[in-house]
This record gives structure tokens, C-alpha cells and sequence, in this order.
């Protein structure tokens, strides 16, 4: 199986931008939305670039956890952090959101492997399977399949709060 470097999936919810992005940006809920994620520790009040926090994972049997940088944080627009594991970048995580018709926000969640060409890459690899118990030639899929899950519990939670036509 060749390794995929990067994977997106993308979702239309029926909410403005700003809705959408307080929800992502919410790093208290992301263990709400996230099959993996199952808790985070914010480090300071107010969620901007360069805050800081812990995220702690879980798949099966197996929990980890990785310290975390928000890249980038415009409401209504993008919501980014970068992931890291002992000092070595793993990942690019984040949510750029697009206004459509009727309101509705197109919410596309991206992933970006950064265990390439960098100092401790191999070695992170091999932790990242040892911790999670998924190959780097996997992991693109399982978190597609993430990706589905998380934004399929943020569509439904945000179009139930959306008033019905005629209501």
C-alpha cells in the first residue's frame, strides 16, 4: 500500500460560518466530535494562535496522547493546530469553512502528515504504530474514516439547533 501524505472530507451544515467555526474551534469539545480524541487540556484561557494543548487519544485499548499548536484561528474562515510528538511534527490538522447557499457552511476537515524529511520522522513513525496501533501507511485511511465520523456529529448537532422552515 503506497502512503497517502494528506486527506480531506468535507461536509454542507446548515449554520453560518461563525456558528460552525465556534464549534470547531472549541477545543473542550473535540473529544465530543472526534471518535479518537476523547479529551483535550487547553493551556490558557482564550484559543489564537500559538495556544497550546494536549490531546488524549484512543483507539481500541490503546491511549496516547500528543501536544498540540493552534496555527491558525479566523472565525468563520479556518481553524488549524499542529500536532507533535516528542518534539518531532507529526501531523496538520485543521477546518476551513465556506459559506454556500441558504445560510449553510461547506466545513472540510484537513490532515496532513508531517513525518517526512525532518529530524525523528522514522522515529515517530514507529511510535505512532506502537501507540496507536496503525501503520503510517494507514493512517490516511483510518482518518478519513475519522474525518467522516467527526463531521457527521458536528453536521447533526448544528442542524438540530437550526430552526425548521415554517416553524
Amino acid at each position: 500500500m503506497e502512503r497517502e501524505w494528506v486527506a480531506e472530507e468535507s461536509v454542507v451544515v446548515a449554520a453560518a460560518p461563525e456558528r460552525v467555526y465556534a464549534a470547531v474551534a472549541d477545543l473542550r469539545k473535540m473529544g465530543h466530535w472526534s471518535p479518537e480524541c476523547f479529551a483535550v487540556w487547553v493551556r490558557g484561557g482564550r484559543v489564537r494562535p500559538g495556544t497550546k494543548f494536549v490531546g488524549f487519544n484512543r483507539i481500541g485499548w490503546r491511549v496516547w496522547f500528543t501536544t498540540c499548536r493552534v496555527t491558525a484561528a479566523v472565525p468563520g474562515e479556518v481553524f488549524a493546530f499542529r500536532v507533535s510528538s516528542f518534539g518531532a511534527p507529526v501531523a496538520l490538522w485543521g477546518y476551513r469553512l465556506e459559506g454556500v447557499a441558504d445560510g449553510a457552511t461547506r466545513l472540510t476537515e484537513y490532515w496532513e502528515d508531517l513525518r517526512r524529511d525532518n529530524r525523528g520522522a522514522a522515529f515517530v513513525s514507529v511510535l505512532g504504530k506502537v501507540f496507536t496501533g496503525v501503520p503510517a501507511e494507514q493512517r490516511a485511511t483510518v482518518n478519513r474514516r475519522g474525518m467522516k465520523a467527526t463531521l457527521g456529529r458536528i453536521k447533526a448537532a448544528l442542524d438540530a439547533g437550526r430552526p425548521r422552515p415554517g416553524a
